[in-house]
């Protein structure tokens, strides 16, 4: 009796004791946080301008210099940090050459390439360490043929040009950027028939839509000379690693073998300037292409072809297995080591990358030194913190790939989430996309944070009031048109976690398509006079950014909710009943899938609620924390169950069987993938056997969406 009375009143003055000496509650710190006196938009600009003072192109020393510069930068923040290095299949241009070849008397035009560098240009000093403007990873080879103007390149423009008796067999294709990934412009020329393709950029998207438009530096518009270069791969990492890390001595597949795969182009291709482009297209004649295929005022009539134009394409491009580094650095948990939230951006840029993808890296060096500042008034995480800058990303996602690759296991069963930010500010207003069970904390923390542009409003209410209004996409390719988009795309550095592993992700930007993307014109002027004068979008990023981080970090219950995933899995599923309504497939079982997934969410709410009702002093003697683990153990991992082991048919690098890319556009967010392309295979057959395949891949979907339910419950059958 006497010993239980002692230890009443001892837990009873422990926790008084606790009370009165315990630190701040983990919100003062977030808070803190997103103040003005933990942000610094000068400290952000100088990492910006340090970081774009030359031309940093995967496996180059600049690169490397800039790989050292995060180093140090996380290193002075009291971080663990080091670097990761892979050795991996890069391809440089070694030479090329682009002639056109007139109908007489017009002579014969052989292009010069180039970019223009303009009258005052501070980095006219360095501009030679520019790559000469290509592909990455395109096929060497010459070729001769004449030349059909394709619109955007999609599969749909080919159509129509089938249906205008067009034949591109045997051409070269011009096709201007802007709807798909340029990687499918040249897979759809291929498959097509043609024999290599140009890919030019249009003013009409990127150069202030002609007339009297102004350019760069005047204007935020694309010079005429400007070429938006890039990577053709349509892969993740590696090439010669396909779903394994590229190790020092690591086994690697061919050059043949890896032509083999389908994931690297068939013929040969170039990207050029505007200006090119228009001159080539005043060399087709043929057929007037239709109103919507037309350029800007002022621009010459599109004709489509073939000829009589005739262009010579050469290029010749050299492989090398290169060096590239991640930077990796730690903040550790205190309570919960082994749990990691991981935040990730880019380093390696085609050119300068003010915009792509530095603004991201300067925002990360900014989160980087706010969490050094808490730290250092007493704040601790609960959970591990990662920050990770990627290199090669340009190239196919390659350090984040190879590094998730390295670390699938520990990573699958302890990652909790993965934060994205590539190109972090090009412009005004706030967009993001994430898996749906990130939802409502993305709109939580921009409830917190004024909107740098409008200080009389937060963020959130930007973001909402710009939903029903046009938004640009994110470098022209990536669509934000909902409030939160999705992690279908190839786009950046989340396609590793998201569809790979299945770790629950976000991506987040300010502004949206830029005209000057991936040219040598994304510089630290363009960004000063254009994207972020006074780098308070900038600050802006790295609050939200952080901001959500901690809470993911710091929360005793992970804020997850796993009802936005039921909701938009039963309305991609209905769009895609609709679609095939006639065809005899039955989506019953899919829709009872997500009926379970929707009242396991309910259930662990509701767990959730009863343990936090069940918390307070008394609950020392109780084991609320092994609850509470447990709990967010399954919210972490259901996740993990929308991914199938044997990948999608055909691209088995990509297991999650609700968001992959679309098949013809890398960049293009697809729900139910498998299901999508069995479609679209069954489309062109319309065999029995074609839409047996896509009842199958409704089948698999509902089975995967169960497996997630079961997860969430946290019950054997």
């Amino acid at each position: 009796m006497f010993k239980a009375i002692a230890a009443t009143f001892l837990a009873i003055a422990t926790s008084f004791s606790i009370l009165l000496f315990s630190p701040p509650p983990k919100s003062y710190y977030h808070s803190l946080f997103i103040s003005d006196s933990l942000s610094d938009n000068v400290s952000i600009s100088h990492h910006l301008y340090t970081l774009t003072r030359r031309p940093h192109v995967a496996g180059s020393q600049a690169n490397a210099e800039a790989a050292a510069y995060v180093l140090s930068t996380l290193s002075s923040c009291n971080m663990q940090a080091h670097i990761v290095s892979y050795e991996v299949l890069l391809t440089y241009p070694a030479s090329r050459s682009l002639t056109l070849t007139r109908p007489p008397p017009e002579p014969p035009i052989t292009f010069d390439l180039k970019q223009e560098i303009y009258d005052g240009d501070p980095y006219a000093d360095v501009a030679n360490e520019v790559l000469p403007t290509s592909h990455a990873y395109a096929k060497s080879g010459s070729v001769t043929g004449a030349v059909v103007y394709v619109n955007y390149g999609r599969l749909e423009d080919y159509d129509t040009l089938k249906e205008m008796g067009v034949n591109v067999t045997g051409t070269i294709v011009l096709a201007r950027y802007g709807q798909i990934y340029r990687g499918d412009i040249v897979m759809n020329a291929f498959d097509a028939g043609a024999i290599g393709a140009l890919v030019y950029t249009d003013r009409k998207d990127y150069g202030g839509g002609g007339g009297d438009a102004k350019w760069f530096p005047d204007d935020k518009w694309m010079p005429p000379t400007g070429v938006q270069v890039g990577t053709v791969y349509n892969g993740s990492g590696d090439p010669t690693t396909p779903g394994w890390a590229s190790t020092q001595g690591c086994e690697r597949l061919s050059v043949e073998e890896v032509e083999r795969s389908g994931d690297v182009p068939l013929i040969p291709s170039l990207p050029i300037s505007g200006a090119d482009g228009e001159t080539i297209l005043r060399s087709i004649g043929g057929q007037i292409a239709k109103d919507d295929w037309q350029g800007s005022n002022g621009a010459p009539t599109y004709k489509l072809g073939p000829g009589p134009g005739v262009v010579n394409l050469n290029y010749n491009g050299k492989q090398v297995i290169a060096t590239i580094q991640n930077v990796i650095g730690v903040i550790e948990g205190v309570e919960e080591p082994d749990r990691f939230v991981i935040l990730g951006n880019h380093r390696d840029a085609w050119t300068f990358g003010a915009v792509d993808p530095n603004s991201g890296t300067a925002a990360l060096l900014e989160v980087a030194q706010r969490l050094w500042k808490l730290q250092r008034i007493g704040w601790k995480p609960r959970r591990t913190i990662i920050l990770c800058n990627w290199d090669a990303e340009e190239y196919g996602l390659t350090g984040s790939t190879e590094w998730v690759e390295e670390n699938r296991e520990l990573l699958a069963s302890r990652a909790v989430a993965y934060l994205n930010v590539d190109c972090a500010v090009s412009g005004a207003g706030f967009h993001a996309a994430a898996t749906p069970q990130l939802d409502e904390l993305l709109k939580q923390a921009a409830q917190q944070i004024q909107d740098p542009d409008n200080s009389s409003q937060t963020i959130y209410e930007q973001w909402v009031g710009s939903t029903h209004s046009p938004v640009l996409t994110y470098s022209l390719t990536r669509t934000y048109s909902v409030k939160i988009g999705r992690l279908g795309g190839a786009g950046s550095d989340y396609a590793a976690f998201v569809q790979h592993i299945g770790v629950p992700a976000a991506d987040m930007l300010f502004g949206g398509g830029y005209p000057v993307y991936h040219s040598m014109y994304d510089d630290f002027v363009w960004m000063e006079n254009f994207g972020d004068p006074m780098f308070h979008r900038h600050v802006a990023v790295a609050s939200v950014w952080g901001l959500v981080a901690l809470r993911l970090a710091d929360e005793e219950f992970l804020p997850f909710d796993y009802h936005s995933y039921a909701f938009e899995l039963q309305k991609s599923a209905e769009e895609l009943e609709d679609e095939i309504s006639d065809k005899g497939v039955t989506f019953s079982h899919l829709f009872k899938s997500i009926e379970e997934l929707s009242e396991a969410a309910r259930k662990i709410n509701n767990q959730k609620k009863e343990i936090k009702e069940a918390k307070g002093w008394t609950s020392m003697w109780r084991n609320d924390h092994v609850k509470v683990r447990e709990l967010n153990d399954r919210l972490m991992m259901a996740e993990r169950a929308f991914t199938d082991r044997d990948g999608l048919l055909r691209r088995p690098w990509y297991k999650h069987l609700i968001y992959a890319p679309s098949r013809h556009n890398d960049y293009g967010s697809t729900s139910f993938p498998g299901i999508n392309d069995a479609i679209e295979k069954a489309k062109n057959l319309n065999t029995v056997e074609s839409w047996d395949l896509v009842q199958h891949e409704v089948w698999r979907v509902s089975r995967a969406v169960g497996h997630a339910s079961l997860v969430l419950k946290g019950e054997l059958t």
